[in-house]
Formats: C-alpha cells, structure tokens, sequence
C-alpha cells in the first residue's frame, strides 16, 4: 500500500483511505450490519492504515464501530473525524471532541476536520478563527494531531491558512468531478496540504455498476447526485464503458482504475467507502497502482463529455 506524508505534520497515510459513512448507515440503503463491520475489519487486513469518519454518520454510530474496531491495533492506524455543522463555536468544538473521542474509544485523534463551512447547512455563521482558535487548543491539549478542513472554497481555505496550519483538506473529487479541487489546488500546493479526496469514484458511478435508469433506494441520497440526473447519466455511462478497455489493458477493474488516477496526483489520497469484505479488498488493491501523468492525461480527456458540460459549483448533491 502506497503511503503519503499528512501535510506538514508528522503522520503518514494509506493511500487509500477506508470512508466509514456506510458504517453509519443513514443515507444509504442497503446496509447489512454484519456485512459493514466486516468490511472494516478487512480494511485492516488488506494494510489500510488510514479510517476517515464523523460525528454526523449515523448520528455517532459510524465512529462507535471504528472504535470497536481499534482495540489493540490504535498505534497503528491513523484516525480521522469530523466535527458537524451547528458544532462550530469554541466550547462547541471542545465537547463534539469529548464525544468523538469516546465513540472511538482513544484519547486523541489523528485529524480533526471541519465538516462543512459554518452556514453551509443553516447552521448559525462561527467565524472560522474561533473554530481554528479552539481546534489548536486541543491540538495542544494533545487532543487532536493535525487540522483539516472539508467542502471549503478557495477563499475560505486561504482564509483559514492564515489563521493556523492546515494539514489536510476534502473535496469531491474524481475522474467525473475533478473542478472541485481544480478549484483550491494552488493553495494547497502553497501551504503542502495533502488532499483526501471523497467520492473518487463518483459515488460508485466509476464502478460501472450503476445503468441509467437505476433507482437507488428511498433514503438513499445519491439519488440527489447531479450525475445520475437525466441530464449526465447517459453521459457518465458512457464514459465508463470507454475506460473499461482502458482498465482492462492495465489489469484492474473501472473502480480500481478511477481510484489509481486520484492517487497518482501528487499529495492525494482517495477516501473509499465500501459496504462489504470484497468491495474493500478491491479498493486496497488500487493502492498499489502507479499511473503515468500521460494516463492520467488521457482518462481525463476521456471524461470531457461529463466534465465539460458541469458549472463551477462543488457541491455535488442537489439539496
């Protein structure tokens, strides 16, 4: 497994990182309890090191089952959660903490991330510094290793830059949603913060598991994905069925190849969610892969179907 350094702060990470918000089960359909905790175990098996969760999944229930899972392997494995909107104000942030640290069960965290800007989701506007100010008192504490943030714009990344350092960051970004990231990349690579990419294979769209016409479940929410809309379903799949034979030539299935090109940018890790044992083995093994930047080059061209045709909005769900 390919390992990348955490921004400027001593922690090293997977390159694949295991997305624990299926383990949290809300917004998704189809979650088998024993399947989900297996697949965390096999994460570890499959020698990723790295887990990325949150308060908000499953209201707590997403890191109560990482933290399960951490007894007598915590030294090795490298822990990211997230504080919540509505949880943004000093003495907010200090208890959001308290609590993750006790579903995870340690007594520090390696990356602490802001989950979404303040007012992202009408919660009430916190200036970021008193969100940072409180982030760098556990980080003194002990409490937390590193700082990251997630869904933040350009402005509000360097906003934050200027207040504290910043380690990590989390856009969508994928072969299929690449504008997110186009977007803050220049600070990123000014202030050596590492990218952890979520949805690198759009949702599961890259897997080529998805037709148009799929219905996904009621409480699903990616059935709010700009991509599978009317508009870009028919063009995304046919963008997957262009790169199968490209992933075919390279000896890996659609999803492994989607996450091979996050992973061969530069300072970038790609969060992978997975719901069973094989899904995850599969994503591990992308984690070995190397692409060459003409590759690269050309997947993306591939996708200018889909990518060509999107507005500058990161968001990717119509909420």
């Amino acid at each position: 497994m390919k390992k990348i350094a955490l921004g400027r702060s001593d922690i090293e990470i997977s390159a694949i990182v295991m997305g624990c918000w299926q383990a949290g089960k809300q917004m998704w359909s189809g979650i088998d309890d024993h399947q989900i905790v297996k697949a965390l175990h096999a994460a570890v098996d499959s020698g990723i090191t790295t887990f990325d969760t949150a308060a908000s999944y499953g209201s707590g229930l997403s890191e109560t089952r990482v933290g399960d899972l951490l007894t007598g392997i915590r030294q090795k494995m490298v822990i990211a959660t997230k504080v919540s909107p509505g949880h943004l104000g000093r003495l907010d942030v200090m208890a959001a903490c308290e609590d993750s640290l006790r579903r995870l069960k340690t007594d520090y965290i390696d990356l602490y991330q802001i989950h979404w800007p303040s007012g992202s989701w009408r919660d009430e506007p916190i200036p970021v510094e008193e969100t940072l100010s409180a982030m760098d008192q556990l980080k003194t504490q002990g409490k937390i290793r590193a700082i990251g943030v997630s869904n933040f714009s350009r402005a509000q990344l360097e906003e934050a830059v200027s207040i504290t350092r910043i380690d990590a960051v989390q856009p969508p970004y994928s072969l299929l949603w690449p504008h997110a990231l186009d977007a803050i990349a220049p600070v990123c690579t000014d202030n050596a913060i590492t990218v952890l990419a979520y949805s690198p294979m759009a949702q599961g769209l890259l897997s080529g598991r998805f037709l148009p016409g799929h219905r996904f479940g009621k409480k699903d929410h990616r059935k709010r994905n700009k991509l599978v809309s009317p508009t870009f379903f028919p063009l995304v799949a046919d963008v997957v069925r262009r790169l199968s034979p490209v992933a075919d030539a390279h000896g890996l299935t659609c999803a492994q190849l989607a996450l091979a090109w996050v992973i061969s940018r530069p300072g970038t890790a790609a969060i992978a969610g997975a719901r069973s044992p094989d899904q995850v083995r599969e994503n591990a093994d992308a984690g070995r892969v190397e692409l060459t930047e003409a590759t690269r080059i050309a997947l993306a061209e591939l996708a200018v179907p889909v990518t060509g045709k999107l507005d500058s909005n990161p968001v990717q769900w119509t909420y």
